[in-house]
């Protein structure tokens, strides 16, 4: 089910984001607030590995990274100049959780490290549409595979609320809260291209949610 390469994002993005958390509050929650992370990265991947399985595809989660800088067609001194590459991928998952906690002093953590690629199954165009169809997973089915992944974040951070795990709610609340963003390749873009109506309801919820995690203590 989990690749290597995808054991090895979750492991890495785990003991990153135990650390900002850890080192915000105490170096001696280190080991708890690791835990809290993967048990939230663990949950929302696990549950878009299931929704995929449903739409004969299968998911691919890794560290966010941004490839290119700027925006496509913006026009400045009388021509169009494309938005430009980094040489080298950033790993903004990796970087944006210390910025993000230091400019808040500590009273936000980044919690959207990670991506997930949608490849669909060999067989589905057989067993979903035909010999002759169009095989490619469309940008609803990717929005709903993202969707269930922050539905299900928040979910837990309801469960985990009602037992009495304040912090960890409060982290998948962060966590579903970041992930909406429509920004580049985060959840919330992909739910945003596959459907505007959902994208609105879960960015309200949300924020809701959001009201909440400030109040958790």
């Amino acid at each position: 089910m989990f690749t290597k390469k995808e054991i090895i994002s979750i492991l890495v993005i785990t003991l990153i984001l135990g650390f900002t958390i850890s080192l915000v509050k105490s170096v001696e929650i280190f080991l708890y607030a690791c835990l809290m992370v993967f048990l939230i990265l663990i949950i929302n991947i696990i549950s878009k590995k299931i929704t995929a399985f449903y739409f004969e595809a299968k998911t691919e989660s890794k560290i966010w990274e941004i490839e290119r800088y700027g925006f496509l067609g913006v026009f400045t001194k009388g021509s169009i100049h494309p938005s430009r590459e980094f040489k080298k991928p950033f790993a903004a998952g990796a970087f944006f959780p210390f910025v993000i906690t230091i400019l808040s002093l500590g009273y936000v953590t980044w919690m959207a490290p990670l991506t997930f690629d949608v490849k669909p199954r060999d067989y589905r165009a057989v067993k979903r549409h035909g010999y002759y169809s169009f095989s490619e997973m469309t940008e609803m089915h990717i929005g709903i595979i993202a969707a269930v992944g922050v539905i299900t974040s928040l979910f837990f951070a309801v469960i985990g609320y009602l037992l009495g795990f304040t912090e960890f709610a409060r982290l998948s609340i962060f966590f579903a809260f970041f992930s909406m963003l429509p920004f580049s390749e985060l959840d919330g873009n992909k739910i945003y291209f596959g459907s505007f109506v959902l994208w609105s309801f879960l960015a309200a919820l949300t924020l809701i949610g959001l009201g909440y995690a400030f109040l958790l203590v």
